[in-house]
């Protein structure tokens, strides 16, 4: 699957979460994704949390990662 596709799988619905980017139209936003894989889970992780959540997902919310915080225009926390 190219990123395009993977890209496809990620929606904003303004009725769901406050137009937060989606996982394919269901109430589990990127961020979510994003925190759980930060935190130390697994794909098989979240794969087993998430039983209608495909590889593709988690994927497509790596790839849609850094699209999105290179748009960023605020200074980053020090560290």
């Amino acid at each position: 699957m190219n990123e395009q596709q993977l890209l496809e799988r990620i929606t904003v619905n303004t009725q769901i979460f406050g137009g937060k980017a989606i996982i394919r139209g269901r109430r589990l936003a990127v961020e979510h994704i994003l925190g759980m894989l930060a935190a130390g889970d697994t794909i098989e992780t979240l794969l087993e949390a998430y039983p209608w959540l495909e590889r593709e997902d988690v994927q497509a919310c790596l790839v849609y990662a850094p699209r999105l915080v290179g748009h960023e225009r605020v200074k980053p926390f020090p560290l």
